[in-house]
C-alpha cells in the first residue's frame, strides 16, 4: 500500500477518532462521578454504624477519592490530546 493512500485512510478516521476521544471524555467523567460517590455512600454507612473510626474512615474515603480522581483526569487528558492532535 502506498503512503499515500495510508494518509488519506487516517485522514477519512480523523472524525471517528474524535468523536471516540469525546465520548471517552464523557465515559471518564461519568464513571468517576459514579465511583466517588460510591465512595462517600459507603464512609457514610461505615461512619453510621461505627461513629469513633470517623477518622481511619475519611482519611481511607479521601486516598480512595484522589485515586480515582486521578485516573478519570489521566483518561480525559489523553481524549483530549486525540481530539487536538
Amino acid at each position: 500500500m502506498t503512503l499515500l493512500a495510508i494518509l488519506l485512510q487516517a485522514a477519512a478516521a480523523a472524525g471517528y477518532a474524535k468523536l471516540g476521544a469525546g465520548i471517552g471524555a464523557g465515559v471518564a467523567a461519568i464513571g468517576a462521578g459514579i465511583g466517588i460517590g460510591q465512595i462517600g455512600k459507603g464512609a457514610v454507612e461505615s461512619i453510621a454504624r461505627q461513629p469513633e473510626a470517623v477518622g481511619d474512615i475519611r482519611s481511607n474515603m479521601i486516598v480512595a477519592a484522589a485515586l480515582i480522581e486521578g485516573v478519570a483526569f489521566f483518561a480525559i487528558v489523553v481524549c483530549l490530546l486525540i481530539l487536538f492532535l
